[in-house]
Order: C-alpha cells, then sequence, then structure tokens
C-alpha cells in the first residue's frame, strides 16, 4: 500500500475512534469499514472530505464500565452496552500478544455469532484484518483491529444451531433455493433470524449446499458464496436495498480474514458464512426478480468512482466486494449489483 495512503487511513481509524460503534439507536458506524475500501480501491485522498460528512451522524463513544475477566467472558457476550469493556479487553490481548495470536483464539468464541448486528461486527473485522494484512501494523491499524473484534463480540447474535451441511449444490444453486420469508413476518433483524430456527423451508434449502472436506475446498466454496450472494442481491437484492447488502458483504468479510486464520478454522467459518447468507437474503429479499437489470460500470475503478460520488457507505461496502467478485471471475454481472445499490440506496448527503 502507498505510504500516505497508509497514513490518511491510520489518520481516519484514530478520528473514528473517538466515536461510538453504534448511533441513533442501534444504527452502527460504518465508517471504519467504507474508508479502508476507498483506501484498498486506491482513492485515499478521498478519505477525509468523505468523513467530514459521515462523521456528523456519529456519537461517542460506550464507556467502559466493569472489566471482562477473561474466564467469564460468555456473560458480556452480546451485550452492546458492553462495547466499551470489550475494547478494553482486546486492548489489552493485542498488547500481550501478535494480533493473529489473539484473532485465532477468539474467532471460534465469536463465528457462532456472526448474524448479530446484522452482520457488521464480522464485517469491521474483515476491514480490519485487510488492512493489517496489506498495509502492516501500526499502532492505529491494530487498535481498529481491537475496536472491530470488541464490536463483533458486543453485538453478536446466534443463528439456530444447524446440522451438519449435507448436500449437493452449489451455492449459486442453494441460494437460489432459499425462500423469502413469509408475508407478516417482519420487525428488527434479530426478530426475523429468530424467526428461522422452527422454519423448515428455510432450514432444507440452507442444508442443501455442498460441504467442505478441506480447507480448500472451504475457501473455495465461501469465494462461490460471495460471487452466489452478489448475485442475488442483482436479483432480489431491491426487496430491502440495505440490509440486503450485508448478505454480500458479510460472507465477503470472512474470506477476507481466511489468510489470517489457522487453516483449520477454514471450513467453520465457510458454514458459519454461508448460513448467515442465505438467512439475510431469507428475511430481507424480495419475492420476485428485479424487473431489469442495470448495465454494469465500465470496470472495478469506475464503479468504485461511482459509489464514492454517492457516498452512501452501503453502496460503497458492496462495490468493494463485488470488485472482488469481478476480479476473481471475470463476471461483469458483479459491477451492475453495485449500479443498482446506487440507484435504489438513498446518497450520502453533506
Amino acid at each position: 500500500m502507498h505510504q500516505q495512503a497508509a497514513e490518511t487511513l491510520d489518520e481516519a481509524f484514530e478520528r473514528l475512534h473517538r466515536t461510538g460503534s453504534e448511533f441513533d439507536d442501534k444504527l452502527s458506524n460504518h465508517g471504519p469499514m467504507a474508508v479502508e475500501a476507498l483506501v484498498h480501491s486506491g482513492r485515499w485522498e478521498a478519505v477525509p472530505a468523505w468523513l467530514d460528512v459521515y462523521t456528523r451522524r456519529l456519537e461517542p463513544p460506550t464507556r467502559p464500565t466493569e472489566r471482562i475477566a477473561r474466564d467469564a467472558w460468555r456473560e458480556a457476550l452480546g451485550d452492546r452496552a458492553r462495547d466499551g469493556d470489550w475494547i478494553a479487553l482486546f486492548t489489552d490481548e493485542i498488547a500481550e500478544r501478535p494480533w493473529r495470536e489473539v484473532l485465532a483464539l477468539w474467532w471460534p468464541r465469536l463465528l457462532p455469532g456472526l448474524p448479530g448486528g446484522a452482520t457488521h461486527g464480522v464485517i469491521r473485522v474483515g476491514h480490519a484484518v485487510r488492512a493489517l494484512l496489506e498495509a502492516g501494523e501500526s499502532p492505529v491499524r491494530l487498535a481498529e483491529f481491537a475496536h472491530a473484534m470488541a464490536y463483533f463480540a458486543s453485538s453478536n447474535q446466534a443463528l439456530p444451531e444447524l446440522p451438519r451441511l449435507a448436500g449437493g449444490r452449489t451455492p449459486f444453486d442453494a441460494l437460489e433455493a432459499v425462500p423469502p420469508l413469509p408475508v407478516g413476518e417482519k420487525g428488527h433483524i434479530s426478530g426475523r433470524l429468530d424467526f428461522l430456527a422452527g422454519w423448515d423451508r428455510w432450514l432444507t434449502a440452507t442444508l442443501s449446499v455442498r460441504t467442505a472436506e478441506t480447507p480448500e475446498e472451504a475457501q473455495s466454496l465461501l469465494a462461490d458464496t460471495v460471487h452466489a450472494a452478489t448475485l442475488r442481491y442483482l436479483s432480489r437484492g431491491h426487496g430491502n436495498a440495505v440490509m440486503n447488502v450485508h448478505g454480500v458483504t458479510a460472507p465477503s468479510a470472512v474470506l477476507r480474514v481466511l489468510p489470517a486464520l489457522p487453516p483449520e478454522l477454514w471450513i467453520p467459518s465457510y458454514t458459519a458464512a454461508w448460513a448467515t447468507s442465505s438467512a439475510v437474503f431469507a428475511v430481507y429479499m424480495a419475492r420476485e426478480d428485479a424487473p431489469k437489470t442495470p448495465a454494469p460500470a465500465a470496470d472495478p475503478g469506475a464503479a468504485m468512482e461511482s459509489a464514492h460520488a454517492h457516498g452512501d457507505e452501503h453502496v460503497i461496502k458492496l462495490v468493494d466486494s463485488a470488485a472482488d467478485v469481478y476480479a476473481r471471475s471475470g463476471d461483469a454481472r458483479a459491477l451492475s449489483a453495485g449500479v443498482l445499490a446506487a440507484d435504489l440506496v438513498p446518497p450520502l448527503r453533506g
């Protein structure tokens, strides 16, 4: 990463660490994720001005209240009021051992609760890890990793426990089979996800995907999951243009974390990411395909330029993931998904 880009990223992270992980009654602070995506795409010079607009809505961070004991962390899991306590814990963790060791220890503890906070915890971790892998370590980047892991912990919410995947479908075919939530089942995402526990149609479709037998196969299937989710956004994302973004960006974040994890954690990571993407689309996607598919951007650079001009953090993050899909597959439909998001989601206003 360009030195000036890395310095800009650190300045943005430092600025954002003076704000809370959430604002306005449980809305997630997307700032750290969006600025990392802009820097990764080469648009680092745009970050300060974008932050000037975005940070106006943010609130102060949650203050620590009580230290989380290392042997009693489960009691604080999923407690958003203790985000400050989790930040303190992970700040201590990365002061005592390398961040990869912290990740390897805590990832399996937090993975079952991946859908919590509408998946923003794991998405923030994915961006923090990519920053560390691409730009290397710095005190501010390590602090962002601590903040991201803390939010993953404080917003944790588990999906219904699933039996072992045992189907033969590709992620593309399996996601096509996932049904939309029945009419009348609405409300906050936490309640929608709770409904899935006894919904056999969703369980059957979700379990129909291929299992992974090796870490390498898990990585490949997870990449296919992100690809399939991007195309599903293109066809059904208009059911809720903002919330369905997370059906793409959550598995994309997990895919970005894999290189920093021990290989033995890749298979459960794929399983959790697949189930989460399936769940998000089940509870938010439209019941019918979109009537029209927009033309794709000319290339990933043009797509991110348009996303930055639009300004909304969800559009920036979706285009960021879609650009990865395009780079891996050459499938221009992934870039069309970013165009669709920009058409459907209101732009950021200065």
